[in-house]
């Protein structure tokens, strides 16, 4: 590795807006998130399959397109 090109690494704590805070590694000397993965629909479950499927729906009936069964 070539010295003096690489930018300093520092283990920093994140801080996300619901609270919650861990360690990571950055080039940054603080981080601030707005979701993670304590908060974040997809993985506290709150995201459901129902409103991907509502928006199928609405493009299929927005562009004339019907379900083949």
């Amino acid at each position: 590795m070539k010295k003096n090109i690489h930018p300093k690494n520092y283990e920093v704590t994140v801080t996300c807006a619901c609270g919650e805070t861990f360690k990571a590694v950055s080039t940054k000397q603080e981080l601030n998130v707005e979701v993670c993965s304590k908060c974040h629909p997809f993985y506290t479950g709150k995201q459901s399959r129902a409103s991907r499927a509502g928006r199928v729906d609405k493009f299929n009936k927005k562009y004339g397109f019907e379900k083949s069964e």
